[in-house]
C-alpha cells in the first residue's frame, strides 16, 4: 500500500534557537553579582556588607566597585546609602566610580565625578580606588599628561593593582602610532618593567601580551595594519614569539585561581595564542574561560567580541561555532 500523502501544514521541527549571553563584567564573583541583583532592587544591605567583607583587598574592591556603578541608577543609590550613612567610604566610593562611569559617557560633568574622586581620596586615604576613577577619567578625558601623576598614587596605595596597570598600558600604547610596532616604543618598556618588579605569583606578568594586543588595536585603527588580527601578522613578529612562551609558561606554573581579574588575562592569553596560531596553547585556556568572555581584546579593533570568541575557540578545540543556549 503506497504511503499516504503528507498532512497539509506539516508542522516542522525548528532547529534549537542559539541565545548568546552578553559578557558580564562581573566575571565569576558570585557574592558580587548577588549583591549587584540585590542593588537593583534598591537593597544597598548586600553590597554594603560586601564591601565590608572585602576589607583592603584592593584588587577585589577596584573590581567589585567598579562593576556596581556600571549599573545604570548606581550613583542614585550611592546617594541614597550616603544619605542613610553619612562617611561611609564604601557609599562614596560608588557614588565617585558611579560619575566616573557617566562622564565617560559623557552623561555627567567630568569636574563633578572628579571633585567626587577627590573626596573619597581624602576619606580613605589608604584606598587606591578614588585614585583608580581619576586615572579612567584622565585617559579618557584629559590631556594624559596626568596619568603617570595619578598612576604613582595608585601605586603608593598598592604596587601591584591589577587594573590601574591596564589603564596604563592601554593609555600608552596610544602613543606615537606613527612607530608601528615597534618593539622599544613606551608600552613594550613599561609592561616589561611591570612585570618584571612584580612578584613572581602576580599576574602582572601577563601585562606584556595586554601590550601588544592594546598596540595592536591602536595599529589597526590607525589603519596601520590589518583589521583581521590572525592575518595582520602582529602576533607572529620574531619578538612576539619568546613573549608568548615566557607568558603561557608563567601561566602554567602560576595561575592564579583566586585572583578577581584573572578572567581578563586568561582572555588575552587565548586571544594572543590565537592570533598566533598557536591553538594547542588556547585550546587549554578556553576551558579555564568558561563563559567568562571579556569584550577586550575580541572586539579589538572593531569585531563583534562573541562572534571573535566563539570563532577562536572552535578553531582551538576543533568544534563547531555555535553554542548551547545561554552560553557563548
Amino acid at each position: 500500500m503506497p504511503s499516504p500523502p503528507p498532512l497539509l501544514h506539516q508542522r516542522r521541527e525548528r532547529p534549537a534557537r542559539t541565545v548568546h549571553r552578553a559578557p558580564d563584567h562581573a566575571l565569576d564573583d558570585a557574592e558580587l553579582i548577588t549583591a549587584r541583583t540585590a542593588l537593583t532592587q534598591g537593597r544597598r544591605q548586600a553590597a554594603r556588607a560586601l564591601l565590608l567583607r572585602t576589607g583592603d583587598d584592593w584588587d577585589r574592591r577596584g573590581h567589585r566597585i567598579t562593576v556596581l556603578a556600571r549599573e545604570p541608577y548606581a550613583a542614585a543609590w550611592a546617594r541614597d546609602w550616603l544619605l542613610a550613612e553619612p562617611g561611609s567610604d564604601g557609599a562614596a566610593a560608588l557614588l565617585a566610580l558611579a560619575l566616573v562611569r557617566r562622564a565617560l559617557r559623557a552623561k555627567e560633568d567630568p569636574g563633578t565625578a572628579r571633585a567626587a574622586c577627590e573626596d573619597v581620596a581624602a576619606l580613605a586615604p589608604a584606598d587606591p580606588t578614588p585614585w583608580l576613577g581619576l586615572l579612567l577619567l584622565e585617559r579618557a578625558l584629559g590631556t594624559g599628561d596626568g596619568m603617570q601623576r595619578i598612576f604613582a598614587e595608585i601605586r603608593a596605595r598598592h604596587p601591584d593593582h591589577h587594573h590601574a596597570h591596564h589603564v596604563m598600558t592601554a593609555g600608552l600604547a596610544e602613543h606615537r602610532p606613527e612607530r608601528g610596532a615597534d618593539r622599544d616604543h613606551e608600552v613594550y618598556a613599561f609592561a616589561d618593567r611591570s612585570a618584571a618588579s612584580a612578584p613572581a605569583d602576580s599576574p602582572l606578568a601577563l601585562l606584556p601580551v595586554v601590550a601588544h594586543a592594546e598596540r595592536y588595536r591602536v595599529l589597526a585603527d590607525a589603519g596601520l595594519t590589518p583589521a583581521d588580527p590572525p592575518a595582520s601578522g602582529h602576533w607572529s613578529q620574531a619578538t612576539a614569539g619568546p613573549l608568548l612562551r615566557a607568558a603561557f609558561d608563567w601561566w602554567l606554573e602560576w595561575e592564579p585561581e583566586d585572583h578577581p581579574r584573572r578572567h581578563v588575562d586568561l582572555n588575552h592569553l587565548a586571544h594572543a595564542m590565537s592570533c598566533a596560531g598557536r591553538h594547542a596553547e588556547a585550546a587549554a585556556l578556553f576551558p579555564r574561560i568558561g563563559p567568562h568572555l571579556t569584550p577586550a581584546p575580541w572586539r579589538y579593533p572593531d569585531h563583534d567580541p562573541c562572534a571573535a570568541f566563539r570563532t577562536a575557540r572552535a578553531r582551538a578545540l576543533g568544534t563547531p561555532e555555535t553554542a548551547s543556549p545561554g552560553a557563548f
